[in-house]
Formats: C-alpha cells, structure tokens, sequence
C-alpha cells in the first residue's frame, strides 16, 4: 500500500512572507520609526536596534537618516530617543486641554490620533463624555470612537446649565447639557397634540383657509413611436394597363410567350 499523502497546508501565495527588515536602509528606517512611535517611554538606541533587528547603532547612513527624521526626538542629556506625535498628553486634563484647544480653532480632533501619544486615551474621552466635558461621533457599524469635540456647554448648575435624567436614556442624552429654560421648551413641545385630518380641515375653514391642494402631474407628450407588434402580410396591389393602344390586338393579363418557328 502507497504511504499516505500529508494533508494540505493552507498557505496563501498572494503576499510575499514576513523574512525579518530586509537589507535596504529605507525599509530598516521604516521599521525603527515605527516601532519607536508605537512605544510611549523615551528608549536607547541599542534596544531600538536589538528589537527591530536593524543595523540601527552600527550603520552610520541608517542612524543619519533616523536622527534627521522630523518625528524622532533625542535628548542628549539622557541618550533616549523618542517619537514626536502630534499631541503631547499622559493625562486626561491635560487631554481635554488639548480638545479645547483644537475645538477653539473651529475643529475636532480624531481619536486614533489622540491614542497615539497616550494608548488610555479612549477611556478617557469616554469618561468625559459621561462628565458632559465632550461631545464625540461614532462609526455607524460598530459605535467606535471617531472624532472628539469639546462641549461648550456645561452641565453643571453654575454655568448656567442642568443634566436632566427623566423620559428615557434617549431624551436624556438630548437635553444634557441645555439650561433649565431649554428643558421647559421641550416639555412643553412634547405636550403639544397635532389634531387629526378631520379636525384640522375644520380649522382652517373657520380660519377662511384651505389646505393646499397637491399639484397634479403634468400630462405626458404623445410618443410618435409606434408598438411593436406582429407584422401583416403585405397587401397585393392591382396592375394599371399603360399600354392601352395594344388593347384588342394582345391580351396583356397573360403571360407574353414568343411563338416558336
């Protein structure tokens, strides 16, 4: 008996694999880069080096370009190096600085960037969220985090605001944050009927209104073009004599046949 043929491995050809940061310098650069961006404490070169597998302390060309990159930082008091992101936060005061800042220049600012520099900072827009201190969208599939405002208006009694929890979580959320004259204008507008058709008929025509009548459509133009359709027979139509001085010498509803020999 054949041996057994081992089972298939399912092994996808379409993307070349992952052999380690290669020997081109732009590709090392890439690695180290985005290894020190993924990192929130300031590192040496060495351990960038030894965990990317980059020449990175020993090629001189390589650690030029590393240090003239616009996001590293070094300091030469320590020797560490660090990524340059575009906010500089640990905590979330000075994180909701950072929103009113950007909020105050007439824009958001998107999550993923705010998560950068500080990985907690997710959770703490969430938490601001609940202090009534921001204002944030989410993606429609899954409800994530996607862009964060800074809420100008205040929750709080001093500011001149009220958070009102009563007719549900939905009209909650609607009316935090809104002044206590804001509050009565939706009660009242909730209590508020709309009449039915009937009795609103009646209204106008106490009123000496009518509803507005719906514009009719306006009529199509004719079409020229004519519906397919079975094809007739094509009529047969009569023969006309021209030849009227041969009349009575030849008969011309016969077949003409020349007379043999």
């Amino acid at each position: 008996m054949s041996a057994a043929k081992p089972p298939k491995k399912n092994v996808v050809y379409s993307q070349p694999a992952d052999t380690g940061t290669g020997t081109n310098i732009n590709t090392q650069l890439v690695y180290a880069l985005d290894y020190l961006k993924s990192t929130s404490n300031p590192m040496r070169l060495q351990d960038i080096a030894i965990v990317t597998s980059t020449p990175l302390d020993t090629d001189t060309v390589l650690l030029e370009k590393f240090k003239s990159h616009d996001r590293v930082q070094y300091d030469p008091k320590t020797g560490l190096y660090s990524y340059r992101h575009d906010f500089n936060f640990r905590d979330k005061a000075t994180l909701l600085t950072e929103i009113q800042r950007q909020t105050r220049r007439g824009g958001g600012i998107s999550v993923r960037i705010l998560k950068e520099p500080w990985k907690e900072a997710p959770q703490a827009i969430e938490e601001l969220e609940k202090e009534g201190e921001v204002l944030v969208t989410r993606t429609v599939k899954d409800g994530q985090l996607r862009m964060v405002f800074w809420n100008e208006i205040k929750p709080d009694e001093e500011s001149g605001g009220k958070q009102v929890e009563k007719g549900g979580s939905n009209r909650a959320c609607i009316i935090r944050g809104f002044s206590r004259y804001s509050v009565e204008f939706l009660d009242l507008w909730h209590q508020l009927k709309v009449p039915n058709d009937v009795d609103l008929l009646k209204a106008l025509t106490s009123e000496g209104l009518q509803a507005t009548a719906s514009e009719a459509p306006a009529p199509k133009a004719p079409s020229n073009t004519k519906k397919k359709g079975k094809r007739s027979a094509p009529r047969q139509r009569q023969v006309r004599i021209t030849n009227t001085h041969l009349k009575g010498e030849i008969d011309l509803s016969r077949d003409y046949h020349a007379s043999g020999n």
